[in-house]
């Protein structure tokens, strides 16, 4: 089965922190400009309204060679131009939107009903104010955004900066959070692979809750270690006490018993006592293993000329040449000889009583996926997920044979040791199947 792909951690807590963070600036954004919008109506109105009225007063209270002149001195020092109010003016009033509508009626109320505000008189724009100075009208523009909004530009300015600056302490605050998580994920699938010095998690961190889990899984990490240990000293043990034994009990088969079928029988009998061990053995050889480049034809022909001149025993292969995998040469080798033993002892044809076995290799990206079927009867389908169990033995006859239950089971953990894949199937022709996807070596 593939794995399921999905959003690693640390983009779900970055997605999240973003939204929530670019929701609150834009709301904040929304508020602000509510808020703001009937203050700066208000201002602006009264600005003009004093502007205006400054204006009107002190054309109104200075002679007709001063008015030039203080007409001059506000259209330099404050930008600032009067001008008469001719009966042929057009101009095109300032109500574009609801601040500037607001802005000409708060101005109107304060300077009087005959106050006119313009955004463009004579096709010249400009914010225009027309008043009157004792019943003569005239005309005062002055710079639009003394009393406009804050332009869009702004508002981007400012709305780019707010969310660029959340983005980056989102991504930060995403960092802390995933990172201790990612050691940890590191750590564990060190622990799975058998590596156990590698996992070792800092104990000195900040916070109290890593700290914890940390601590906690250093302690798990060693006594699995120490689990492991005195399991491969218990098989060393084993393995010693055991042979040492059996192989006296040869040498005085072979010397004190005269009869020589009874001598071949009990030699049989040491002989799979010797066999079983070495199962065991390599059932619970430990998980590390250094991969190396492997050449799969080699392999595989080495496994067939180790099962000797079988008659019985048909093998047909269809491995492209010179096919490299990244593995263990001896450990390849005994995955093929058990599935071949398997298949000599289990997948007899029931009608010939041969057994025909075929191997075909083919290469697909990075993977060399490797098929081993027979054809023999085949399992039930509610028995192929538990052949590769230890000790299993699917039917009675398979119950009646002379091996261990851990063919398979040693065939699943080296594969799994060398980076692949391993699953059994019932072949729509007939037969049992055994699929391999091995790691293909670099050229």
């Amino acid at each position: 089965m593939r794995p399921q792909r999905g959003v690693s951690l640390f983009w779900r807590t970055f997605f999240f922190l973003a939204l929530l963070l670019v929701g609150c600036i834009v709301a904040w954004l929304q508020t602000f400009r509510a808020l703001e919008f009937e203050p700066r109506a208000l201002q602006s109105a009264q600005q003009l309204a004093s502007l205006v009225n400054l204006s009107r007063a002190a054309l109104v209270h200075s002679d007709s060679i001063a008015r030039v002149s203080l007409v001059k001195t506000l259209a330099d020092e404050e930008g600032v131009r009067i001008a008469p109010r001719e009966p042929n003016d057009t101009y095109k009033l300032y109500n574009t939107d609801s601040l500037s509508q607001n802005i000409s009626e708060r101005l109107s109320a304060r300077l009087g009903p005959g106050t006119v505000v313009a955004r463009e008189v004579n096709g010249f724009p400009g914010l225009w104010v027309g008043f009157n100075i004792d019943d003569d009208p005239y005309w005062l523009l002055t710079d639009p955004s003394r009393v406009g909004p804050v332009t869009g530009a702004t508002w981007l300015i400012w709305l780019a900066t707010a969310a660029a600056l959340s983005l980056a302490g989102a991504a930060l605050i995403a960092r802390l959070i995933n990172h201790p998580l990612k050691k940890l994920s590191f750590a564990a699938s060190r622990v799975r692979e058998g590596d156990f010095n590698a996992s070792q998690l800092n104990e000195m961190v900040a916070t109290s809750e890593i700290r914890e889990v940390n601590i906690g899984f250093n302690r798990m990490a060693q006594r699995l270690s120490k689990v492991e240990q005195d399991r491969a000293l218990m098989l060393a043990g084993i393995s010693h006490d055991l042979r040492t034994p059996l192989a006296r009990l040869r040498l005085e088969t072979e010397m004190s018993v005269a009869d020589p079928q009874a001598r071949e029988h009990m030699t049989a009998d040491i002989e799979q006592v010797n066999a079983i061990i070495d199962k065991f053995l390599d059932y619970a050889r430990p998980d590390q293993l250094k991969p190396d480049r492997v050449n799969l034809n080699q392999v595989v022909d080495a496994a067939i000329f180790s099962l000797g001149n079988d008659p019985t025993l048909i093998i047909e292969t269809q491995i492209p040449p010179d096919t490299f995998v990244l593995g263990e040469a001896v450990e390849l080798q005994r995955v093929f000889s058990n599935l071949l033993e398997n298949t000599q002892r289990y997948g007899r044809n029931p009608e010939t009583g041969m057994a025909e076995v075929g191997i075909a290799a083919k290469i697909r990206d990075d993977w060399v996926l490797v098929k081993l079927r027979d054809h023999g009867p085949g399992v039930s389908p509610d028995q192929l997920q538990h052949l590769t169990q230890p000790f299993f033995r699917g039917d009675a006859s398979r119950s009646s044979a002379t091996g261990t239950g851990l063919g398979l089971a040693i065939v699943e953990r080296a594969i799994a040791r060398m980076g692949g894949r391993f699953a059994m199937a019932n072949s729509s022709t007939g037969g049992l199947s055994a699929h391999m996807k091995l790691p293909k070596a670099p050229d």
